[in-house]
């Protein structure tokens, strides 16, 4: 009688356990918040003209923007919360931040002209985020494998490309106002354009080319160990490059979908013609 009187006292006196999200499911909204941090920094080193830092911190908010979404698919963690966090956390780094490192290092001795060019690319980027976020889910089959206009962390990257230059060959002429405001200028627009661009993160490599991928992968990092800046003007090229080519293939899904759908109408229309209806068709539901 005593031990079962002991073991109800024992049970009264556990605490109970804490309700609440399992710490694996933050992770993926803390290294957006990093990717935020990082971005935000850039603007400090801007402001102490530590230039090399201020493009290496935005290049890592974009190293972290590419990690959030893969952690949060591997944890199955997704949720309109870090939807939204994401969205505040690229326009911070990949809007802001570009445009303020630029205004720093060349714009601002354009005057009030520059500073219209760093709020047209902070606008460009925001506009092109909630373009992103309204067309999920609604964009065809075919157009699964690109995006509309350019990402904004390769925009925000490719706007700082003058810098980079200046980095790493010492052109003066790239830190020139006018060179910078029309590159800024060109950056911002292809944000907000039409242009299809491949989207690499959905990109599947075929096995017997997953070896070569790999050889690739492990210059890049050498070269970003070795000569950054060289090898960051390079992959800009290289990236700018493939613009052609997914306009030239979307295009040829594009027809190929609508030359499909038109045969399906074509078929649907004769096999409906042939036919006589047996009844009267049913009212459409609301």
């Amino acid at each position: 009688m005593l031990r079962s009187r002991r073991r109800r006292l024992r049970r009264a006196r556990r605490v109970p356990r804490l309700k609440g999200q399992a710490f694996s499911k933050l992770i993926p909204n803390i290294i957006t918040v990093s990717a935020a941090c990082s971005g935000l920094t850039a603007i400090r080193f801007a402001i102490e003209a530590r230039w090399e830092l201020a493009v290496g911190a935005i290049i890592l908010a974009a190293i972290l923007d590419t990690l959030d979404g893969r952690m949060a698919r591997m944890l199955k963690a997704t949720s309109e919360f870090g939807a939204q966090l994401d969205s505040l956390s690229d326009i911070l780094s990949f809007g802001i931040a570009p445009a303020l490192v630029l205004y720093f290092w060349s714009l601002q001795t354009a005057g009030g002209i520059g500073w219209a060019l760093c709020l047209f690319l902070v606008v460009c980027c925001g506009l092109r985020l909630a373009r992103f976020n309204s067309l999920l889910g609604k964009l065809p089959p075919y157009a699964y494998n690109y995006f509309t206009g350019v990402p904004a962390p390769a925009g925000g990257i490719l706007s700082l490309l003058p810098i980079v230059l200046w980095l790493a060959f010492d052109i003066d002429l790239a830190s020139h106002p006018l060179v910078v405001g029309v590159w800024t200028l060109l950056m911002a627009s292809l944000m907000v354009s039409r242009i299809p661009t491949f989207s690499f993160k959905k990109l599947k490599v075929p096995q017997p080319y997953a070896l070569p991928v790999m050889v690739l992968a492990a210059v890049f990092v050498a070269g970003l160990a070795g000569r950054p800046w060289p090898t960051l003007t390079v992959v800009a090229v290289l990236y700018l490059a493939t613009f052609p080519l997914s306009i030239r293939s979307f295009r040829r899904l594009k027809e190929e979908a609508e030359r499909l759908h038109a045969e399906t109408d074509d078929e649907n229309g004769d096999q409906g013609g042939s036919e006589p209806p047996a009844g009267p068709h049913p009212a459409p539901s609301a």
